[in-house]
């Protein structure tokens, strides 16, 4: 019991780390942040991309290793889902994107199809060697190649953010990174993680399509692209409760009128209320996945270890 006892102790000590790397990181990214709005000096700028960038999803993979895996997930594993996973799921989207895309009503549908598709593969991909596979894990290394394509393609908006028609812009990149970084626990992290999660609790020895799973990429692929499309869901509400006849009539020429104040604040509210509205969605369905998957807690089976090794 005491043994018991002492390692329960050493886990729960161990699990506040991602504390450590959320503070630590954030401290480096505003002190970095600080220094090149004073000195001016652009070389500093590839590292506040990185750590703006790469902060919030490494934080939430420690926060799921610590509190979610089994013994089968082990640091290496994990870091090849975030990294190879991760580049490869961009990588994946950008080529497909590229050449079945078009500017239309049901572009975001397709991103959305797109996208969850090239995740699924690299986690796949990068799972391919582990055995057994338990929902459990699913769910933490279905997160983690989220996180890693999150982490990269929000490096990518922020660098696109610093160049302005009036020349680089620390402000737009550190406003762009905040942003990503506040939403990023709801977005690709989550749904790759809900996907893993049921890939894996329908897989064996081999990998396996099934109803469920192709209803799970479906379900997760429509709130992708209702998140992607919720802005411009706003402005067409907005427009058909409060709009004008010329309004309309040039949002249907692809064109954005001009609106007035209180149309504005409108907009803003009902963008995102819709995005707390898919993320409470995404967030139950997550809640109903892990609740399946528990097991005994941790105390219970170090304790009935203990016990069986006597």
């Amino acid at each position: 019991m005491v043994k018991s006892e002492a390692r329960a102790s050493q886990l729960a000590g161990t699990s506040q780390n991602w504390q450590m790397v959320l503070w630590i990181g954030l401290t480096l990214w505003a002190a970095t942040v600080v220094v090149t709005l004073l000195t001016s000096n652009t070389t500093l700028v590839p590292t506040v991309v990185l750590l703006g960038s790469f902060l919030v999803p490494v934080t939430f993979v420690v926060w799921a290793y610590e509190h979610g895996r089994s013994g089968e997930v082990t640091v290496p594993l994990l870091f090849r889902a975030f990294i190879v996973g991760g580049v490869l799921g961009v990588l994946g989207a950008a080529l497909l994107e590229a050449y079945l895309l078009r500017p239309s009503i049901w572009m975001y549908v397709g991103v959305g199809l797109i996208e969850e598709a090239a995740k699924l593969a690299a986690l796949v991909f990068v799972a391919r060697h582990l055995h057994p596979r338990t929902l459990r894990d699913g769910l933490v290394l279905g997160a983690t190649v989220g996180f890693g394509f999150a982490a990269f393609e929000s490096a990518g908006y922020a660098f696109n953010a610093l160049f302005t028609v009036e020349g680089l812009s620390l402000g737009a990149l550190v406003e762009t990174e905040v942003l990503r970084g506040l939403l990023a626990p709801v977005g690709h992290g989550l749904w790759t993680a809900i996907l893993g999660g049921v890939a894996f609790a329908v897989s064996g020895e081999r990998w396996r399509v099934t109803g469920g799973l192709i209803a799970a990429y479906l379900g997760v692929s429509l709130l992708h692209a209702l998140w992607d499309s919720m802005h411009g869901i706003a402005i067409a509400v907005t427009l058909f409760l409060t709009g004008s006849p010329w309004q309309s009539e040039i949002l249907r020429h692809g064109h954005m009128p001009q609106t007035t104040t209180s149309q504005g604040h409108l907009m803003t509210a009902l963008d995102w209320a819709g995005l707390a509205v898919i993320s409470v969605i995404a967030l139950l369905w997550l809640r109903v996945l892990a609740t399946r998957s528990a097991g005994p807690g941790l105390v219970d089976r170090l304790d009935r270890s203990d016990l069986e090794s006597r």
